[in-house]
């Protein structure tokens, strides 16, 4: 917005008659060009008032207003030029016949005009003129803004590998201005690299991410968002990656129950694989030895009936897709008949819930003790087993490094037991 002083007098009377007797209609031309003339006889000074304007800003499509305004109006006439410094209205006449233009207020201190349907060629500056002695000239700049005509994402390769970098690119084709283009993957963001490209006032965006993909990616989105002040909130779209993976391996004991492995039980392992493609073939191998004659395999399933202690050793599963493959072990050892508890240099044992209505069972362990205090009756006041936690501290005696506990176990047997005897 800018205000000028013009020049004065008949020249300023003379140039305003061409100007509106160009515009107007054959029958009114010479009546207006009259009207003009006689007024520029009688126009008053420019004492004391004060023409002015503001700037507007429309999204394309939409309504702009544009307001002449007058502080200590003297009864001056108002009139609205286009950026062709055609005659849009003057006083609460319209010579231009773009019926877009309507009249909104005409007063003796405000000429308000609107503009419909507005489109990126009706940008550029209005002028609002004052007729005193000398005329006052003001300006309002109308800016559109075009929000951009199609957002677009693609990524380079369909389906990935884990561990493979990608290519995404998104593109914000014609705004006005350029838009801001934001990367996400899932709830996290990500930085791109975009690349602006100017057209007849018109600007294309393309934002680059390079994007490094893990398993855990598969199913997640990638989100392009786009911001731009003609689009209300954010405007975004998404493509859901999809990532191949090598098998993950799980061992699971489903007999026994109890996770004991005595001589004369049965033992069964179901070999779980989860990959992307799902493996279509699990195998059991016997790490460093044949497998027993008397094991069946089935499927994921592995079955040894009559354990003996020449079964002792390590038992693996392994899986494989076109990604890769994965193994998992389950190290076997068989225990006397009469044994009710494994020792504490033994691995973990795999427990599930036995079928039985008691809410908890007391069993009897020996537990080993990796070291002793230096006094002649040990005591020790910490116990590693990992049927067992403590709810407070626990001091147990022994005449050597093997303790004897009773603890109670609850039902199912998802839970550590507590101490009730040391």
């Amino acid at each position: 917005m800018a205000s000028a002083v013009l020049p004065s007098g008949s020249q300023c009377a003379a140039a305003v008659a061409a100007v509106a007797a160009a515009a107007a209609p054959p029958g009114l031309r010479l009546r207006l060009l009259l009207l003009l003339l006689s007024a520029a006889a009688l126009i008053p000074t420019g004492d004391g008032q004060n023409l002015f304007t503001k700037d507007v800003t429309v999204i394309e499509g939409e309504v702009a207003t544009i307001s002449c305004q007058v502080n200590k109006s003297d009864d001056s006439v108002i009139q609205l030029l286009n950026p062709n410094r055609q005659t849009i209205y003057f006083r609460d006449f319209r010579p231009l016949k773009d019926s877009r233009f309507q009249l909104l207020n005409f007063s003796s201190s405000e000429l308000k005009v609107s503009l419909t349907n507005v489109s990126i060629s009706d940008e550029g500056r209005y002028f609002c003129q004052l007729y005193t002695d000398p005329p006052q000239e003001s300006y309002t700049t109308i800016t559109v803004l075009v929000p951009p005509r199609n957002l677009m994402i693609d990524i380079q390769k369909d389906t990935a590998v884990e561990g493979e970098e990608i290519e995404v690119n998104c593109t914000a084709m014609a705004s006005k201005p350029a838009t801001t283009i934001r990367w996400f993957k899932g709830n996290k963001e990500l930085k791109g690299k975009s690349e602006v490209e100017e057209w007849s006032d018109m600007y294309t965006v393309t934002s680059q991410l390079m994007l490094k993909v893990h398993k855990e990616d598969d199913g997640v989105p990638v989100i392009c968002q786009v911001e731009h002040p003609a689009v209300p909130g954010n405007l975004q779209t998404q493509r859901y990656l999809e990532v191949q993976y090598k098998p993950q391996v799980h061992i699971q004991m489903t007999y026994p129950l109890q996770g004991l492995t005595r001589e004369g039980d049965a033992l069964e392992l179901t070999c779980e694989a989860i990959g992307k493609p799902q493996p279509v073939m699990v195998t059991w191998v016997r790490v460093d030895d044949e497998m027993p004659q008397h094991a069946v395999l089935s499927g994921p399933n592995l079955f040894i009936n009559n354990l003996n202690k020449t079964d002792n050793g390590t038992y693996r599963c392994e899986a494989s897709n076109t990604v890769g493959k994965a193994h998992s072990d389950y190290m076997l050892y068989v225990y006397d008949t009469a044994a009710t508890t494994e020792p504490a240099v033994h691995g973990k044992l795999g427990l599930n819930p036995p079928s039985t209505q008691a809410s908890s069972i007391k069993e009897t362990l020996w537990v080993s003790v990796s070291s002793a205090p230096s006094q002649m009756r040990p005591c020790y006041s910490s116990i590693n087993h990992p049927r067992v936690r403590s709810n407070k501290p626990t001091t147990v005696c022994a005449p050597n490094n093997l303790v004897k506990l009773v603890i109670m176990c609850p039902r199912p047997l998802q839970e550590h037991c507590t101490v009730q005897e040391p």
